[in-house]
């Protein structure tokens, strides 16, 4: 039975037969009627004749207040939520640009609203406590603001002028000392907030359902926020008065040539390309087949490991995270420590490649790379790192030469890399049976996965740090996309092949078989991760979006080889390229795999200051046996190619 037929069905069983039919829930009336009212009347300043500069706070103070017990009373009357939505979207120029899912959005509203007719008493006491709320706010900011004026400003603000959490959205003076700005903030973060918690506390949902819910709901928070307005950004007005309406141009511009685009531009790409800012650690392209390059750097010591690294990054982005600028450069820092370092560069695929296979990422990928590392190098055996996604492959291709007693493989180091996808966080939102068809329908006409539908959905999982900000930035400030190494290689994305990229999802995501022994077969072999003997490195990230942190601890339970899991603070980027002499902290428990669940080796571990990049490469320099002379750059075998960063990495 579908959500809003429950919801009816629970209602007509609720109701007493005396009773009249209660109304649409009267708090989220009251939210949605202030949200119209803001986009209402912000059109209405942008298209009148009365120049916007002229319209003063108190004047938009005034015209939102009389409008909101009219428009309230009009929005009791109807459906309060898709007219509401599709109003204040359709006034948003910014709808062809951000990829927010408002159907998704629409249902979910739609959903808080009819399953809280359920309990019509409940909602009439979180309205009346919603409203006392606001206007309690409203009067204690005017009368503090009335303090200020009668020469009473040594008074610190009250609590509640505070900016939310350190919401970076609300940094401008004026949303603490204006009482006009300082009232809508928090008649936003209230309405929002009894929204949130509104969605949480809804009965009759599974866990599946529930996070959709929370998920599209914090979404369209977000995306109401009043720092989105001209009108209801003081910032952004403030710039356009010093800049005589300058800034208000260059963000029409900026505006208009991201709708031609069809994207949202988040970073200026004209700053950096890979071999002459970024990508630049020496090296020589030694290999290149069908599917990928391989590298190998110059040593910068005088003697190095005998047993060498092979890097694996994943497929749906370009291999540079890992070689940004010196800086910043994993690459750099493991061949300063003395160590034999070779990258995989994975080709941009297209079309003509969409029959190519998850085995042959494998062929093609760590079996052929390991065999010319082997080569060039003398040594029998690699220490493979796998990044995300191409630790995913690591694990699965450790699996199955454990079938073939194939001992290549030395120990090996996973990145924020899933094994186990039955708790994959927010990601699940877009990796629903119904989600999936409808990219594998995309990619069998296409031959191939865009770069931007991960892109996007990458994205949504921050958007306000990924989307909401920029359109801050690009279009109500006329501010160019900042010059930042990370957002230039996020946005420089790479397609996926249709049949590799159908397998992983449906054998991740959809049905998580890596789980189940010999239920994956590969090259004609069921593989079970509990064959998997290597010792293991891994690093999971606290604030991790894409893989949670919990996931990625979870290898201490799967593989038989002695595992040491670092948690390094920040996200899926930041908690990784973290080089020494930077923020960070991470955390370690020395007693190994003993702990049952992540919460109990949490519990049990110790937090260090600075970069968890010193305890790796001392583990490895463990498992890489003792120092001795420099290798050739390529071999009889394997030829140089060319100079890195190779050709692979340019393809757009």
């Amino acid at each position: 039975m579908g959500i809003e037929k429950m919801a009816e069905q629970r209602v007509r069983e609720d109701r007493e037969p005396a009773v009249e039919p209660p109304r649409p829930d009267t708090a989220l009336a009251v939210w949605m009627s202030w949200m119209e009212s803001s986009f209402g009347h912000a059109q209405n300043w942008m298209s009148s004749a009365e120049p916007w500069w002229k319209v003063t706070p108190d004047q938009m103070a005034g015209n939102m207040m009389s409008a909101g017990s009219r428009q309230l009373n009009e929005m009791l009357a109807r459906d309060p939520l898709l007219r509401s939505i599709d109003q204040m979207w359709n006034a948003n120029p910014f709808r062809e640009i951000v990829p927010v899912d408002w159907a998704e959005i629409a249902r979910a509203l739609r959903t808080v609203w009819m399953l809280s007719l359920a309990k019509p008493g409940e909602s009439m006491q979180s309205a009346a406590e919603l409203n006392t709320k606001m206007w309690q706010s409203a009067i204690d900011n005017w009368n503090e603001a009335g303090q200020r004026w009668l020469s009473f400003a040594g008074q610190q603000p009250a609590d509640g002028a505070k900016t939310k959490g350190g919401d970076k959205r609300f940094a401008a003076p004026e949303w603490h000392s204006n009482p006009v700005y300082r009232t809508l903030k928090e008649m936003y973060l209230l309405a929002s907030d009894w929204l949130i918690k509104h969605g949480k506390d809804v009965e009759g949902l599974d866990d599946a359902e529930r996070q959709r819910l929370n998920f599209h709901l914090q979404q369209f928070v977000d995306a109401m926020s009043p720092t989105l307005l001209l009108v209801s950004n003081p910032a952004a007005l403030r710039k356009a008065l010093e800049t005589g309406g300058a800034s208000l141009a260059a963000g029409a511009q900026n505006l208009l040539s991201d709708l031609k685009e069809g994207r949202l531009s988040m970073v200026d790409t004209t700053t950096f390309a890979p071999g002459r800012n970024i990508a630049t650690t020496p090296g020589k392209v030694v290999l290149r087949n069908r599917l990928i390059e391989l590298i190998q750097y110059e040593p910068t010591t005088k003697t190095v490991h005998a047993v060498p690294i092979m890097i694996m990054p994943p497929w749906i982005n370009k291999y540079y995270i890992m070689d940004l600028q010196p800086k910043n450069s994993l690459v750099k820092y493991l061949v300063d420590q003395g160590f034999t370092v070779f990258m995989v560069s994975w080709k941009n695929p297209d079309a003509s490649m969409d029959e190519i296979t998850f085995e042959d990422y494998m062929d093609l990928g760590p079996l052929a790379a390991s065999d010319a590392i082997r080569d060039i190098t003398g040594s029998a055996t690699v220490n493979p790192m796998g990044y995300c996604i191409g630790g995913t492959l690591l694990i699965s291709t450790l699996a199955w030469l454990a079938t073939q007693g194939d001992k290549r493989f030395n120990s090996a180091t996973f990145m924020v890399s899933m094994q186990d996808f039955s708790k994959v966080g927010d990601t699940s939102i877009f990796m629903g049976e119904d989600k999936i068809d409808f990219i594998e329908q995309q990619m069998l006409e296409r031959g191939y996965l865009d770069s931007r539908e991960m892109s996007n959905m990458f994205n949504l999982l921050r958007s306000n740090d990924l989307i909401w900000a920029n359109v801050v930035n690009n279009y109500l400030m006329g501010e160019k996309p900042p010059a930042f190494d990370l957002l230039y290689w996020n946005s420089d994305g790479t397609r996926m092949c249709r049949a590799a990229h159908s397998w992983y999802l449906r054998n991740t995501y959809v049905e998580n078989n890596l789980m189940v022994p010999g239920k994956v077969m590969l090259k004609g072999a069921p593989i079970d991760l509990g064959d998997v003997t290597q010792d293991v490195y891994a690093v999971g990230a606290e604030k991790d979006h894409i893989v949670p942190w919990e996931a990625a601890w979870r290898i201490n339970q799967l593989v038989k080889g002695d595992v040491r899991y670092v948690l390094a603070s920040s996200g899926h980027i930041a908690g990784i390229i973290n080089p020494p002499g930077g923020r960070g902290t991470y955390w370690i428990n020395e007693s190994g795999k003993s702990a049952a669940t992540p919460q109990e080796w949490r519990e049990g571990s110790t937090a260090h200051d600075g970069s968890w990049w010193k305890d790796w490469t001392a583990w490895l320099g463990k498992h890489s046996g003792r120092k001795g002379k420099l290798p050739g750059m390529g071999s009889e075998t394997y030829p140089i190619v060319e100079d890195a960063p190779g050709s692979y990495v340019l393809e757009k």
